[in-house]
């Protein structure tokens, strides 16, 4: 099985690397993020020391998994009026100009950032990849853009593992560039 499970990793131990999917299953596209955690689940390339976790919905419930992480990647959808399927990247500074309601979870995850920083808990290193969604009706279906982006994504975050695995910081501009043919 590739990487590690959140309910499997030691209190006792600190996390390296969390991957944290964020979405709801039935609201179509808001499932992204837990659609991706599932594809990494299957993925060989996710390396054993990094911890997989389906965040669904719990906002503030997660705090627990994310206290003492040193590195911390989020999957989410995220709505920055970009074209349905685009995958985005975010880290440092840009996380916090992202537009306001920009995810449909970006309220539980601030608070969720805010409650960390005032334990003294914060990851050394955030990273969000968003899909820009086509729809958060009613469906257990992703939308076909966004479910034809879902393997770049899991690419992406795989690169991303990979380069700080390396201690490199990845260009994602370059990334993307190559993955589209450029």
């Amino acid at each position: 099985m590739a990487g590690a499970s959140a309910e499997g990793a030691s209190q006792d131990t600190m996390t390296k690397t969390l991957v944290l999917g964020l979405g709801n299953l039935v609201h179509a596209d808001d499932g992204v993020g837990v659609h991706a955690i599932q594809g990494l689940e299957r993925d060989p390339r996710v390396p054993v020391d990094v911890v997989l976790l389906d965040g669904g919905t719990q906002g503030l419930g997660l705090l627990h998994h994310l206290s003492g992480v040193r590195r911390l990647l989020v999957i989410d959808a995220i709505d920055t009026g970009e074209p349905s399927g685009t995958v985005l990247r975010f880290e440092g500074k840009a996380l916090q100009g992202l537009p306001g309601k920009a995810s449909v979870h970006q309220l539980g995850f601030a608070d969720l950032m805010v409650a960390l920083q005032l334990l003294g808990e914060s990851p050394g290193e955030v990273v969000v990849f968003g899909v820009q969604p086509e729809s958060t009706e009613w469906s257990a279906e992703l939308t076909q853009p966004v479910a034809n982006a879902l393997p770049l994504l899991v690419d992406s975050v795989i690169e991303q593992l990979k380069c700080w695995n390396q201690n490199e910081s990845v260009t994602w501009q370059d990334y993307r560039d190559t993955q589209r043919g450029r």
